[in-house]
């Protein structure tokens, strides 16, 4: 598998991802009655707080796969950092999903999210200037 493979494959598995946390923002949406806004539910502002959570963070770590992988950096970089970022992700879409409170999945989650962030943009620095 080529590094734009890799790459590739990711955005694919975060595509379903963001549609799964989007459908369960409906369903939450359609079960609780609430046709705009959040109607001060707190399950569909968790919903809401989930899918908005990724859609901050989602985007600019594939953006950094896309770019190293235009600079060649080894696939099973983009492997450890993607598969990583993917599992983080659902850590936290399970954990604040299921609680507005501290809770594992969302505590461990957020930790890897913000670890994988933070090495892909040192490895999208080091590989532009190497």
């Amino acid at each position: 598998m080529t590094a734009f493979a890799a790459a590739t494959l990711y955005i694919g598995l975060f595509c379903l991802l963001m549609l799964a946390l989007k459908m369960n923002v409906g369903r939450v949406r359609t079960s609780e009655k609430v046709g705009f806004g959040d109607g001060a539910n707190e399950a569909l502002q968790r919903a809401i707080r989930v899918q908005g959570n990724a859609v901050e963070d989602v985007p600019i770590v594939l953006l950094g796969l896309l770019g190293l992988a235009g600079l060649a950096a080894p696939t099973l970089l983009i492997h450890v950092l993607g598969g990583s970022f993917l599992l983080g992700r659902v850590l936290h879409a399970i954990g604040l999903g299921g609680s507005s409170g501290s809770s594992f999945g969302r505590l461990v989650g957020t930790l890897i999210s913000l670890i994988v962030l933070l090495v892909t943009a040192g490895a999208c620095i080091w590989y532009a200037l190497t």
